[in-house]
């Protein structure tokens, strides 16, 4: 039955209180004007008279506790107050689409807020998010903008009930589709109807859509890391990688898990036996102060010790994750967070920057974990062709690398195993357990 807890469910007045009480104390603003934009539809090209699915940006939604296109939220530290403002619902939005009042106040008084606060003329404007339509007048100022995104996002990353009520909701109807995948891959369904069969599970379990495209890769397809799925069947004796988690009210779940068709081989247990160690490894340690960089560093080692224990590698593991000899196989990071999108207030903190070295460079955040934030943890090993072929790349690392066995592994795919981590003051929570990762349960036949 769908679970309905959390769907659709407006944010308690309290919590919404907490959250701008949060954001003022971390975004630092004294005498700027803040302004923070839901964005707007965006029409389907061509004169269809269609609108793509709307998302607000996230740090409207979260301040603004609902998702109104258009919408945007106002913020006076000086008076510390907290406006919403929000467009008319007019009577083509009630015919074609059946919209109801957004909650808030009309968008036409924004402008004269700003001006009563003295935003056109001395104090300074911030704009996040979506900079909204008809401030065009009011210089923004983005060397504080900057300042300001980052203590944004810094008080978005721990989530409180409401949001953790709902992502918990999410994992259990994403769940529900793994279930379904499972049963249209033994059916001998093609990349594209285990799809089907996923996304309407996850819908009829509570689900409103599909958090982001939703990767179904089946034998080599299992190589290819945001793999689109097609009309080929998984076959006998392959891997299918399924990548794919629902979403509450914008609130994902992230998922992956990667099915055998038919009798495994002994490469299949033995690839799939590093990557689901490697997980367990790094998800036990999600704990409060944990750098989230250096465990990507410790996951990537734990993954370049099978591969030397299948003489793929050569060499102390450590040593080769130093040389990025790991990054052929495992070429992203090792997660990010989740919540009001797939990549939620993740990035990296005030200071640091993307490093340029190729086992690096993928890192989605590089930041301390907290008590309340919920992230991925996603090792994988893959043979993917475009990397382990190119010359250059075969003569750097020829000296730790078995190119010869590597040739007999390409037709193999890749695993990915994720979960969803709950970072706690005492022990992290898996919230994604339910969903069964042991190898036997993954064969499918």
């Amino acid at each position: 039955m769908p679970d309905d807890d959390h769907a659709d469910r407006p944010v308690p007045h309290e919590l919404l209180e907490a959250r701008r009480r949060r954001a003022a104390e971390s975004l630092g603003l004294t005498d700027e004007v803040l302004v923070v934009g839901a964005g707007s539809p965006v029409p389907v090209p061509g004169g269809m008279d269609q609108l793509l699915p709307f998302a607000p940006h996230p740090h409207y939604q979260w301040l603004a506790g609902h998702r109104s296109a258009g919408g945007v939220v106002a913020f006076d530290p000086k008076a510390d107050e907290w406006r919403d403002f929000v467009p008319p619902t007019t009577e083509a939005d009630r015919v074609w689409e059946g919209r109801a009042d957004a909650p808030g106040e009309p968008i036409e008084g924004l402008m004269p807020w700003l001006t009563n606060r003295g935003a056109s003329g001395d104090r300074p404007v911030v704009s996040l998010g979506v900079r909204p339509a008809g401030i065009e007048s009011l210089d923004d100022d983005g060397q504080r903008a900057e300042r300001a995104e980052h203590g944004l996002l810094a008080a978005r990353r721990a989530k409180d009930e409401h949001e953790l009520g709902t992502i918990r909701a999410a994992c259990r109807a994403t769940a529900e589709g793994f279930a379904a995948a499972r049963d249209a891959t033994a059916r001998g369904d093609s990349e594209r109807l285990i799809e089907l069969a996923l996304t309407t599970a996850c819908q009829r379990a509570g689900g409103h859509g599909m958090g982001y495209h939703t990767i179904v890769g089946s034998g080599p397809n299992a190589a290819v890391l945001h793999f689109s799925a097609g009309s080929r069947a998984p076959r006998e004796g392959e891997f299918v990688l399924i990548d794919a988690g629902c979403h509450i009210d914008g609130y994902t779940a992230d998922v992956s898990r990667t099915f055998v068709k038919g009798t495994p081989t002994q490469q299949h247990r033995d690839l799939f036996a590093i990557v689901l160690e490697a997980e367990r490894f790094a998800l036990e340690r999600c704990t409060a102060g944990q750098e989230f960089r250096e465990l990507h560093l410790q996951a990537a080692t734990r993954l370049a010790e099978g591969l030397v224990h299948l003489g793929i590698l050569k060499g102390d593991p450590a040593g080769l994750v130093e040389r990025d000899a790991h990054a052929n196989f495992f070429p992203h990071g090792l997660g990010h967070l989740v919540g009001l999108g797939v990549r939620d207030a993740s990035a990296y903190l005030p200071g640091r920057a993307r490093s340029e070295r190729f086992g690096l460079a993928s890192l989605r955040m590089d930041l301390p974990l907290e008590p309340g934030f919920v992230t991925t943890v996603e090792p994988g090993l893959y043979f993917i062709e475009p990397l382990l072929r190119q010359a250059e790349r075969r003569e750097r690392f020829a000296d730790c690398t078995d190119w010869d066995k590597v040739e007999r592994w390409l037709h193999i795919g890749g695993v990915r195993i994720e979960d969803d981590v709950l970072v706690t003051d005492a022990e992290p929570v898996n919230l994604t357990e339910g969903i069964d990762k042991s190898f036997e349960s993954m064969i499918v036949s």
